[in-house]
């Protein structure tokens, strides 16, 4: 499986670039702090769904889209935290979720696909 060519890893690119440009703004004390977490969290996205597809076994790559799908919902978190303490408009928070919640779905859908694959 290529993993460029998966909807749920191109939505997650998105994702990375939206989120990148909404934090972008935060303070300059926040560079190591909410910001770079951030940042990791979103990057943990993508990163794991192409790792994951390169495992040689369905059990192996479950565990990468597993962890992909944690980091979104820690992603969820950093986000509407930053929404609290004024680093992100309520606009800003809104447009970010709704990507991410975009890729959630799929991926969910991508993780229920593969669950068919496993020997039974």
């Amino acid at each position: 499986m290529i993993f460029t060519n998966l909807e749920v890893w191109k939505e997650a690119r998105v994702l990375v670039k939206l989120v990148y440009t909404n934090i972008s703004t935060f303070p300059r004390e926040e560079m190591f702090g909410l910001q770079s977490q951030i940042k990791r969290s979103v990057i943990s996205i993508p990163s794991n769904i192409a790792e994951g597809c390169g495992r040689n076994s369905v059990k192996d790559s479950m565990q990468f889209f597993y962890i992909a799908r944690g980091s979104a919902f820690e992603l969820e978190a950093q986000l509407y935290l930053s929404n609290d303490l004024g680093f992100v408009t309520e606009d800003q928070l809104n447009i970010m979720l709704k990507q991410l919640e975009l890729v959630r779905k799929i991926l969910a859908g991508f993780i229920n696909f593969y669950k068919t694959q496993l020997p039974a």
